[in-house]
């Protein structure tokens, strides 16, 4: 995976759009979440690994930039390109790109592996780990996203 991962299309359902006829803010955040769960089997978080561990992920910090409108129908999809991770944590970028080829948003987060009993941020199992390792050599050589790290606040002249 020498690219960043790329989602199967996803489509904007009717019952996400605002009154403003266009792709409510949330369900950004659905479509990148939708995304990023494709790639949960091949990093070992597939559907049974809470059932089986009692252990998950959570998102400590995200941050979404909209760039273009989606409206109802457009096709998108969602990447995934790790920045940085540890044992217990794992930093990541990501875009929605419409499959006519445009950026609509980008995304940029912190994920954290949680054993349910506490909840607590926990290790990750060594097999995980490995592929993380994996995935972080694999992306290394990757330019990195100019909006990684962007500061929020209002620009004063």
């Amino acid at each position: 995976m020498t690219q960043p991962f790329v989602s199967a299309p996803m489509k904007v359902e009717k019952q996400w759009l605002d009154f403003n006829g266009h792709l409510n803010m949330a369900y950004y955040n659905v479509l990148f979440d939708r995304g990023v769960d494709q790639l949960g089997a091949y990093l070992g978080f597939g559907p049974d690994y809470r059932a089986q561990t009692g252990n998950t992920t959570f998102s400590a910090e995200f941050h979404l930039c909209y760039l273009r409108e989606l409206h109802l129908g457009d096709e998108v999809t969602a990447s995934f390109q790790l920045l940085d991770h540890d044992t217990k944590s794992f930093h990541f970028y990501q875009e929605l790109v419409h499959t006519d080829g445009w950026v609509a948003a980008t995304g940029e987060g912190i994920g954290l592996h949680i054993d349910q009993s506490g909840p607590k941020v926990a290790a990750m199992p060594n097999s995980i780990q490995t592929r993380f390792a994996e995935l972080s050599q694999a992306h290394k050589s990757l330019p990195h996203p100019a909006r990684v790290g962007r500061v929020m606040g209002i620009r004063h002249k």
